[in-house]
């Protein structure tokens, strides 16, 4: 890698990762539906006796600390050298647009 060469830390996605934006994403709606769980009304008659937002709350709160630990504790590095798509012999020539004939 070339950040052990030169001495540089390796540049990670950091807010970009997609974990982090569905983890503060669950995390807002957790945080909104254990507060509707808590101060609304839970409606035991419809829920089977169960407070179900505040369940439900809870278990987004869960999964977001899943997501935001996993970014974490294993962040995605991005690469400092990218090749660029032309020095792949692989991938196909651009197409060329013809000028619209009038």
């Amino acid at each position: 890698m070339s950040h052990e060469t030169d001495g540089s830390a390796p540049h990670k996605a950091g807010a970009f990762d997609i974990r982090n934006i569905i983890g503060a994403l669950m995390g807002t709606y957790g945080v909104i539906l254990a507060l509707a769980g808590i101060f609304g009304d839970p409606e035991y008659d419809k829920t089977g006796d169960v407070n179900a937002n505040l369940w439900t709350g809870v278990a987004l709160l869960v999964v977001a600390g899943v997501f935001l630990g996993w970014a974490r504790l294993r962040p995605i590095v991005v690469p400092a050298d990218v090749e660029k798509p032309d020095d792949d012999p692989a991938r196909p020539a651009p197409s060329r647009r013809r000028p619209p004939s009038h």
